[in-house]
């Protein structure tokens, strides 16, 4: 009985199912489903225009039913149109684009008028105006029920809808089905690899990442050259960049020379305008001595006399020059070897050897005080340079005298006289005899100041100060206003 198998309708002689045989049994098919029913998964055979069989249908069945599925061969050859062909489908594709363009211009504004209806507040759901009477008759009729009413009449009307009630439904993002699936790639058959092959498969360089390196191995230089290709192909250098780079030497040369060229020029011409304004500054300060001197504005020529004074007067100087020079000279040659010299041995002096050699007084007043004399100038003084020496306009340095106290300047015009006449030769009468005389008096005095009463001098020359051409030196006010005139003359 396990051999038997049930399953048309005939087996079962138009009667029930028969208990001892273990199996699924439809009797006149109850209780089987249309899906189950056999053959559904069979699909007839079909054809196409050509009267081959069609045997992509076995692909496009279930999801596949309304997907593009390129099976056939010719799906795989690109196509050749002709002129008549490509016009006759440019038109279908524009005819298409059309149509596809007012469905999906009125798919969206349906949409839109949707959504700006809903949100409008205005725009309340309408109510249903329909109404219905029912006569509703109680099974009970006595006055305990229905408050003792025989017959109602029921009013039937739509339950209205709240405008301001939020949704009742939820929108829910469904996933995108899967699109068509693309053209296969048609592959040729393994072939069996020959010796050739094998042998050109061994000058195929490795798969090298410039970027990515999992394993961390370590790849050489020429490997990564190699993958990269780029020594497979010869490299072809441009004729114009030589050019280029010749001209823009040229260029650079050029450009060097003019530069150069005008530099030349400026310091020419700021060497001309600086000898310029020397030149003026050199003659503004001779018209300033020569004004100050009281001479006239043209120097007059010297004669052979004054030149040959002048001349051995420049000889005398010179000499004396040369002397002083080899004197430090031999004086630097003794600090060499360990010697002082005169200026250091007078430094490094005691004050009892300074008195002694009468050097410059350093005694108190008449020398007999035994106390060093200070110059009291530079004491309890407000005035410094940490504290305001002066205004930047003031070129007044010597504002007092160098030497105030009246005992050292007696000592250092005139000899004291309490000196053996016999050791120094008379030099009291000497002194008296000199200046009572008039041969040291000048035969003409300086322009411009007036004689001092005659007497003895008890002190050094003193000059007076001349403010009004102090405060024009060299005349430089004097030539911009000058410069003015005659620049308001021309205009």
């Amino acid at each position: 009985m396990s051999a038997l198998t049930l399953r048309r309708n005939i087996d079962f002689g138009n009667g029930g199912a028969f208990p001892e045989i273990h199996m699924p049994q439809y009797p006149l098919g109850m209780g089987r489903d249309k899906i189950s029913k056999p053959g559904t998964k069979i699909l007839p055979v079909t054809v196409d225009a050509n009267g081959d069989i069609a045997y992509d249908v076995l692909v496009k069945q279930f999801e596949n039913s309304k997907k593009i599925v390129y099976s056939q061969h010719k799906d795989l050859v690109p196509k050749i149109l002709k002129d008549e062909e490509i016009d006759k489908d440019e038109k279908e594709e524009e005819e298409l684009q059309e149509v596809t363009r007012a469905e999906t211009k009125a798919a969206i504004e349906k949409t839109m008028n949707v959504l700006l209806s809903g949100a409008q507040p205005n725009n309340v759901p309408k109510q249903s105006s329909d109404l219905k009477y029912f006569k509703f008759m109680p099974s009970e009729k006595s006055g305990a029920f229905n408050s003792g009413a025989k017959e109602r009449m029921i009013k039937m009307v739509e339950k209205p809808v709240d405008p301001l009630e939020p949704p009742k439904f939820k929108h829910k993002r469904v996933p995108r089905p899967s699109g068509s699936p693309p053209v296969p790639v048609m592959h040729s058959p393994p072939r069996p690899v020959s010796a050739k092959d094998q042998k050109e498969w061994t000058k195929i360089p490795p798969c090298t990442s410039n970027w990515k390196n999992p394993k961390g191995y370590t790849i050489p230089l020429d490997k990564r050259l190699v993958a990269d290709g780029r020594g497979l192909h010869d490299v072809l250098i441009n004729d114009n960049f030589a050019k280029l780079a010749e001209s823009l030497y040229v260029a650079e040369e050029k450009a060097r020379v003019e530069i150069e060229a005008i530099n030349q020029v400026k310091l020419e011409l700021n060497k001309k305008e600086k000898e310029k304004k020397e030149r003026e500054l050199r003659e503004l300060a001779r018209k300033a001595r020569s004004e100050r001197a009281g001479m006239d504005a043209d120097v007059p020529k010297e004669t052979v006399e004054e030149r040959q004074g002048r001349l051995e007067q420049t000889k005398i100087r010179e000499e004396k020059h040369g002397e002083r020079k080899t004197k430090r000279r031999l004086e630097a040659k003794d600090g060499a070897m360990g010697k002082k010299s005169k200026t250091t041995r007078d430094r490094d002096r005691d004050i009892s050897e300074k008195v002694a050699l009468d050097m410059p007084n350093v005694g108190g007043a008449g020398g007999g005080g035994g106390e060093v004399m200070y110059d009291h100038r530079l004491f309890n003084q407000e005035k410094g340079m940490d504290s305001g020496f002066a205004t930047d306009d003031q070129h007044n340095v010597y504002d007092k005298g160098l030497i105030m106290s009246q005992p050292t300047i007696s000592t250092l015009y005139r000899p004291t006289k309490d000196v053996d006449s016999k050791m120094y030769g008379g030099a009291d009468e000497q002194l008296d005899k000199i200046s009572k005389t008039d041969g040291f008096k000048p035969d003409r005095g300086f322009g411009g100041t007036d004689e001092r009463a005659a007497g003895q001098r008890d002190g050094p020359v003193e000059f007076e100060r001349d403010v009004a051409e102090e405060a024009d030196l060299f005349g430089l006010d004097r030539l911009i206003t000058k410069m003015k005139k005659a620049e308001n003359a021309t205009d």
